[in-house]
């Protein structure tokens, strides 16, 4: 290939190599990018757990907020207080009648000289209760501001179980000592020296024991 002369104002030319062999594109200023591969799934799984991280945490601080927000519940059930347990005093000038239902003769009568002769109370009388199958034994008062008293009482004739009750209000007695046929407290001998001075049918009665045939009131443990 001919080359002109550089005054002649034609377009100097070269010879033909390699470069003149590559292909014509439109992109300009074209270069290399090496291919890196694609970690798609490992931005999917990091989005999920810090979606679950930070749903996890936004639950927790509502519920506290509203937890501390919250008013105490208004439990409208009556509260009910377990009765104090009564402090076991004797009261000496405490009217007491004792009411005889086991089948033991006499029984009354030597705790009625017992509770005077001890000045454990002030016998108002003594006698047979309405059933003499009575099984538990008990003291009974009908004024809560006497449950000291009977507990007092029941501690004496060996740890006997006391009840309130209205049933002998009528007898004019603050205490009245039902006994039954588990009495294992003191008078069981008294009881039985008089049966044997006296004999079963010999049984002492004393003045208002006739008026001591009242009903005979129910405990929890029954009769």
């Amino acid at each position: 290939m001919g080359q002109n002369s550089a005054g002649s104002g034609e377009r100097q030319r070269y010879p033909e190599d390699r470069f003149d062999r590559v292909a014509r594109t439109g992109r300009v200023g074209a270069h290399r990018v090496t291919a890196r591969p694609r970690y798609v799934w490992q931005f999917l799984i990091a989005g999920l757990l810090g979606f679950a991280l930070l749903t996890t945490v936004g639950v927790l601080v509502v519920h506290n907020i509203g937890a501390a927000g919250k008013l105490p519940s208004l439990d409208r059930t009556p509260a009910t207080t377990a009765p104090a347990k009564p402090e076991a005093k004797l009261d000496p000038t405490a009217t007491v009648a004792v009411l005889n239902g086991s089948e033991t003769p006499n029984l009354a009568a030597s705790l009625d000289k017992l509770i005077t002769d001890e000045q454990w109370g002030q016998i108002l009388f003594s006698g047979s209760a309405a059933s003499q199958d009575v099984k538990i034994s008990a003291v009974f008062y009908s004024d809560p501001a006497d449950a000291d008293a009977a507990a007092g009482l029941a501690a004496k004739l060996g740890g006997l179980s006391t009840y309130t009750t209205q049933d002998y209000v009528e007898y004019g007695a603050k205490l009245v000592v039902l006994l039954g046929s588990d009495y294992a407290g003191p008078g069981l001998e008294e009881a039985a020296s008089l049966t044997a001075e006296r004999g079963a049918e010999g049984t002492i009665a004393p003045e208002g024991a006739a008026d001591a045939g009242g009903a005979v009131p129910e405990t929890p443990e029954g009769q």
